[in-house]
């Protein structure tokens, strides 16, 4: 699993900064699979705390499975999980920015500035 995100989100896209912020062990991960075991698509949720919001992140799909529709799945999935499990919460998302209208479509609002992250331009979306 680190090592799927790491191939794109720090190889792929060329961020020089790490995956691994210390919040894997408090979240759930949905993980997808092709029928030999590779795993092909991934997303993080971890639900509201005292400090921070409901969130989903780390979303990532396997270039070769991308434009295929599994994305929409995988978010969709990942939404259906924080609804049964946290009724009712707002659900934060980090987009980058060029993902904006595609997460529009599942009910998410930007909100505030472009960012950067790891060298790449990002949106805080809420759908609340």
């Amino acid at each position: 699993m680190l090592r799927f995100r790491q191939d794109v989100f720090i190889v792929e896209q060329q961020s020089p900064y790490p995956d691994l912020d210390g919040q894997d062990p408090f979240c759930r991960h949905l993980l997808v699979t092709d029928i030999m075991g590779r795993l092909v698509a991934y997303l993080r949720a971890r639900g509201p705390n005292l400090e921070t919001a409901a969130f989903i992140g780390r979303i990532v799909i396997a270039r070769d499975w991308r434009g295929k529709g599994l994305g929409r799945q995988l978010v969709q999935a990942g939404l259906d999980f924080m609804d049964q499990t946290f009724p009712g919460q707002p659900i934060e998302i980090g987009a980058q920015e060029h993902l904006t209208d595609f997460y529009m479509g599942f009910g998410f609002v930007r909100e505030g500035e472009t960012y950067d992250d790891g060298g790449i331009p990002h949106v805080t979306m809420w759908r609340r």
